[in-house]
């Protein structure tokens, strides 16, 4: 480089997010905030979160002024997909003539299905991330299966949370060279390793983390839970979340006559959820395959568990697997399985030694194959390749 030159500025990625964003989305946040290489900015339709997660540079996209003759027309007539129908075709197109942008990030498959007009016609590339509930059908959606399996031939990549989630996009007609393993990051400085005593005293602390959905098992951990608590009564169960099972979940404990050792916190800073993993010594995580069939990917909440030292107790569902090798960083069971939950319980609390290995290899499992920096330089990566793949 010559000796007065100033260095080449950074490639720019537009990281489109529909809603930016939600209280579970604290991943994609660490994504866009912890690009290196590249520089971004977020385009989105709704702003939420500011306080939870600021963000300096993000474009709102405006509504489209309403022309209700030609919005009939197009929606009834030419049936064309609503990004024509709204307006959002030519807001979008024109915001990239005011902030050009090397590529995009699209985050969710649903979200790059209604944005497949937009890809066929832009001139860079787009890549297109899947998490785990946007891998299903939506049959009660017209057009969207034909519209999916379109994006998945014209993106240049298409980036997974797991490997589980392959085999679905494989069905979905993606062809396997363009599939690419897009780990979610976790900041060890935030979640750093415990030692924890064991109670000599039967006062075990179990800890779920996760939204109040269907997928999670929440009522798997609790009937689960309840066979434990019968036997040692000092025993707690802490989950940590909101969602819309929360009332469903309040019921459920009554009826179990857990209201003295269970406690919903609702959610948690990550100071706050650090604080708790502290203070437990087993992490649950029993998911399960839901009838929409919204899939697990890798919990993020498993993983910051892990990362402080503790041993997870879940199913073999969806991404988990990936993550927690059964006996050496946990124990899986069967998906809706409270007796086998029972007797992993039951399992790891008799045997503390074990129970302690199984931790120091959950820390040590997220160190190397989990830890932010190393899944920012992989994603870099493939906005590297997707760049090259579509010049």
């Amino acid at each position: 480089m010559p000796e007065n030159s100033e260095p080449s500025a950074k490639p720019v990625v537009a990281s489109y997010c529909t809603t930016f964003l939600k209280p579970e989305m604290l991943h994609i946040y660490r994504q866009v905030t912890g690009l290196r290489r590249y520089s971004t900015f977020v385009v989105t339709r709704e702003r939420k979160g500011e306080a939870e997660f600021p963000f300096g540079d993000i474009e709102v996209l405006p509504r489209a002024r309403k022309n209700f003759v030609k919005r009939f027309w197009l929606k009834y007539v030419a049936r064309k997909p609503p990004v024509y129908y709204r307006g959002e075709l030519q807001v979008i197109l024109k915001m990239f003539e005011r902030r050009p942008a090397d590529l995009m990030h699209i985050y969710f498959g649903h979200t790059g299905v209604h944005l497949l007009p937009f890809v066929e016609e832009w001139k860079r590339p787009c890549v297109v991330s899947f998490h785990g509930m946007d891998i299903q059908e939506r049959p009660q959606q017209e057009g969207y299966d034909a519209q999916m399996r379109a994006l998945l031939q014209v993106v240049p990549l298409v980036l997974a949370r797991s490997r589980s989630l392959f085999a679905a996009l494989g069905k979905w007609g993606c062809p396997p060279e363009k599939l690419r393993l897009n780990r979610t990051g976790i900041p060890l400085g935030q979640f750093p390793f415990q030692q924890r005593p064991m109670p000599a005293d039967g006062s075990w602390r179990f800890v779920q983390a996760c939204r109040l959905v269907a997928k999670k098992g929440l009522g798997t951990a609790l009937r689960a839970f309840a066979k434990f608590h019968a036997l040692h009564p000092k025993a707690k169960f802490c989950i940590a979340g909101d969602g819309p099972m929360k009332a469903e979940m309040e019921a459920m404990i009554g009826e179990l006559g857990l209201r003295e050792a269970v406690e919903l916190r609702g959610f948690l800073s990550q100071q706050d959820l650090a604080a708790l993993f502290a203070r437990s010594h087993v992490f649950l995580h029993p998911s399960e395959m839901p009838p929409d069939q919204n899939q697990e990917g890798v919990p993020n909440s498993m993983l910051e568990a892990m990362a402080t030292g503790l041993p997870v107790l879940a199913t073999t569902h969806g991404g988990i697997p990936e993550a927690v090798t059964h006996e050496r960083t946990g124990l899986l069971v069967p998906e809706r399985d409270d007796a086998a939950l029972f007797a992993a319980m039951q399992h790891v609390t008799a045997e503390t030694d074990f129970l302690y290995i199984l931790g120091q290899a959950a820390a040590r499992t997220v160190r190397e194959e989990f830890e932010q920096g190393r899944a920012i330089e992989r994603l870099e990566g493939f906005y590297d390749e997707a760049r090259d793949i579509v010049a």
